[in-house]
C-alpha cells in the first residue's frame, strides 16, 4: 500500500476510520486503531460552541489519547463559527481538522449544514479559506458526489477545495437526495481524483477486503474512508490492509477472538462513560458484533435490559460459552 500523507503527517496506511455521530467514539477508534485502521476521524461536532456544553458533547471533545494524527470533524455553516470550533479544537489536541459538508441526515442538513452546503458553492469557498486561514493544522473536507442525481457537482466543490486550501477531501459515492440508498457510484471520485493533486478518500460501501481493491483501482484514490463496515467489526481493517498486501484473504477472528475484542470494547465503554451511559451504548454495539452469529436476536432481547457492566460481560460470557458448545456439537 502506498502512503498517504496529510500536510506533515504521513499515515500508518490508507485505511480511515469514517467518522459516524454515536459510533466513533474515543474506546471505538482506539480499538480500529489497534486492528489495522491508520488513522480514525472523530465524531461530528457542532461549530456552534454554545452547544458544547452537555456531557455528550464534552465527551466528543476528548482527544489527547488518540493516536497521531488527531483529526476531528466539524459541522455548521456559519464561516466563523467553524473557524473558532477549529480553533478550540487546535487548543485541545487536534492535529486536522475535518470539516464536514457529506452528512446527508435532516437534523444537519435543515441548519443548511453538511450536504446542504454543497447548493451554494460561494458559501463552500468562503467557509474553507476563512477555516484554513483559522489554524496552523492541515484542514480537510468530506462531501459528496453531489446534491442529487441532477446536480452532481462534487468536481466543481473539490476544485473549490484545492483552491481554497484543504490538504485532502474524503467522497461518498452518493448524492445528498440519496442518503444511503442504492448502491454507490464511484465514477465521479474518479474524475475528482484526475482533476485535483490533493490525496482524494473514496467512501461508500466498502464491505469487503475484495471490494476495497476494486474501489481503489476504479476510482484511483489515495485511500478508503470506512464507516459502517466497521461496526461490529473493527477488524476489517486489518482485513482489507491484507488484502491490499498479499492479495489473498486473512483468516477470519475466532470465536474466541471475537469475544476477547468485544469485552474489551465494552470494559473500555463503561470506563469512558460510566456505568449508566456505558451500559446503554454498548447495547448498540453488542447488536453489532452478534449479528451474524446463531442465537443473536433473542439474546439480544434479554442482554437490553441488562442495567450494569457487570451483568453485560457475564452475558457476553455466557453467550460465547454457548457459541462454543455448538461448535464443539458441529464438529463431534
Amino acid at each position: 500500500m502506498s502512503a498517504v500523507q496529510i500536510g506533515p503527517y504521513t499515515l500508518a496506511n490508507q485505511l480511515i476510520l469514517a467518522p459516524m455521530a454515536g459510533v466513533t467514539d474515543q474506546p471505538f477508534r482506539q480499538l480500529c486503531t489497534r486492528l489495522g485502521a491508520g488513522m480514525v476521524v472523530g465524531e461530528m461536532l457542532s461549530s456552534d460552541m454554545r452547544l458544547w456544553d452537555s456531557r455528550k458533547s464534552r465527551l466528543r471533545l476528548v482527544h489527547a489519547s488518540d493516536a497521531e494524527p488527531r483529526s476531528v470533524q466539524i459541522a455548521g455553516a456559519d464561516p466563523q463559527m467553524l473557524a473558532e470550533a477549529a480553533r478550540a479544537n487546535v487548543a485541545m489536541g487536534a492535529q486536522i481538522i475535518d470539516i464536514n459538508m457529506g452528512c446527508p441526515a435532516k437534523k444537519v442538513c435543515n441548519k443548511a449544514a453538511g450536504s446542504a452546503l454543497m447548493k451554494d458553492e460561494l458559501l463552500v469557498a468562503e467557509i474553507l479559506e476563512t477555516v484554513v486561514a483559522a489554524v496552523k493544522v492541515p484542514v480537510t473536507l468530506k462531501i459528496r458526489t453531489g446534491w442529487d442525481r441532477q446536480n452532481r457537482n462534487g468536481l466543481s466543490i473539490a476544485r473549490i477545495a484545492e483552491q481554497s486550501g484543504i490538504q485532502a477531501l474524503a467522497v461518498h459515492g452518493r448524492t445528498r437526495s440519496d442518503l444511503y440508498s442504492g448502491a454507490a457510484e464511484y465514477e465521479t471520485i474518479a474524475s475528482i481524483k484526475q482533476a485535483i493533486r490533493i490525496p482524494v478518500f473514496a467512501n461508500g460501501d466498502i464491505c469487503s477486503p475484495e471490494k476495497a481493491r476494486e474501489v481503489l483501482l476504479q476510482t484511483g484514490a489515495d485511500g478508503l474512508l470506512i464507516g459502517r463496515a466497521a461496526q461490529g467489526r473493527p477488524w476489517i481493517f486489518r482485513e482489507i490492509a491484507y488484502f491490499l498486501a498479499h492479495g489473498s484473504r486473512l483468516a477470519e477472528p475466532e470465536l474466541g477472538e471475537i469475544e476477547s475484542i468485544l469485552l474489551e470494547h465494552l470494559d473500555a465503554l463503561h470506563r469512558f462513560y460510566g456505568n449508566l451511559m456505558g451500559v446503554r451504548i454498548a447495547r448498540k454495539h453488542v447488536g453489532w458484533y452478534l449479528a451474524t452469529l446463531p442465537g443473536a436476536r433473542e439474546f439480544r432481547a434479554g442482554f437490553n435490559k441488562l442495567e450494569t457492566p457487570e451483568a453485560q460481560i457475564a452475558g457476553i460470557r455466557q453467550f460465547f460459552l454457548g457459541q462454543y458448545n455448538q461448535e464443539e456439537k458441529v464438529v463431534a
